[in-house]
Formats: C-alpha cells, sequence, structure tokens
C-alpha cells in the first residue's frame, strides 16, 4: 500500500488549485477580510466559503460550497423539506428571497488529494440534482400534481445566475 500525504487544513489558493485542476472556473473575492471563491457549474454560479481557521494563518479546516437562488414568486410549500428528507451531503434552505443549497466539506482529521476531488464530483452532481429537483418540482406542482409530499402548490420560477445570499 502506498503511502498519500494527507491534506488537514487548506489555504484558499490551493482550493482554487483544486477547482482549476477540475476544469472550472475560479474566482477569489475578499470582503472584510472574509475570502470566498466564485465559481458555476453547468452555468449555475456558486460560493465557496471557508470555516474554522487552523492553527497556520490563513489556512483553514473546511470550507462550503454554497449555492444560492433568487426566488421569483410563491415557493411551493414544502420543497426544501422535502429535499432535505430525500437527499443526503447536502441541505437547502430559505434564506430571504434565496433558496440556498449548501455542503459542507472537511479537512481537518486529513484528507487526500483525491477525497478533496471526489468531493467536489459530489457537490457538481448535487448541484446537477437540485436544478432537475427544482424543475420537477414546479411541473409537478402546476400539473396540481402532488409533489410526494400530497398537497398542491405554485410554481416558482428561479434566478440561477450567481447571487450572494
Amino acid at each position: 500500500m502506498k503511502e498519500v500525504d494527507l491534506i488537514e487544513s487548506i489555504t484558499p489558493e490551493q482550493l482554487s488549485e483544486v477547482l482549476q485542476a477540475a476544469g472550472y472556473r475560479v474566482n477569489r473575492t475578499e470582503q472584510n477580510g472574509v475570502v470566498q471563491l466564485l465559481s458555476a457549474s453547468q452555468g449555475i454560479g456558486y460560493a465557496v466559503r471557508f470555516g474554522n481557521p487552523a492553527a497556520e494563518s490563513g489556512t483553514y479546516l473546511d470550507y462550503t460550497y454554497s449555492c444560492a437562488l433568487r426566488i421569483q414568486g410563491e415557493l411551493p410549500s414544502g420543497l426544501a423539506e422535502q429535499w432535505n428528507i430525500s437527499r443526503r451531503f447536502a441541505r437547502v434552505s430559505l434564506q430571504g428571497e434565496f433558496l440556498v443549497m449548501e455542503m459542507d466539506a472537511i479537512v481537518a482529521a486529513g484528507v487526500s488529494q483525491t477525497h478533496m476531488r471526489s468531493t467536489l464530483e459530489l457537490w457538481d452532481r448535487l448541484l446537477v440534482e437540485f436544478v432537475i429537483y427544482l424543475r420537477d418540482y414546479s411541473r409537478n406542482a402546476a400539473a396540481g400534481q402532488a409533489p410526494a409530499t400530497g398537497e398542491a402548490t405554485d410554481s416558482v420560477a428561479l434566478d440561477t445566475s450567481p447571487e450572494e445570499a
């Protein structure tokens, strides 16, 4: 068995390299000393925010992928709750006029470069599933069908341009 170097903390630069190596464009932004990375998948913008600082300045123990979609119209009742019941790894919440999907990634215990890449691939897949879920939910609601909750709901339009919640 070969020995693998484990990553126990990460910098924004290191995570940018992981995203770029996977074919994503990355923009680094900073507001009030808080760094985040902006990227997109399938035309849907998302941010990567860093969490708990590690011992070394500028390094972090975890980060969060976050996609905020602006809601246009009435959000169907139970939409976020049904996602959270039926899916793992990423959670959806309503934050003001945004529907936000977030997924945490932890490096604190030591992870491989391959693990970081697989976490990114999982996020990408969940982002695609999220958009399909929203379209199907709205389509079923518009047809008056109960979208797995037993309730009739109204249709909702979502703005998939990159926004910050």
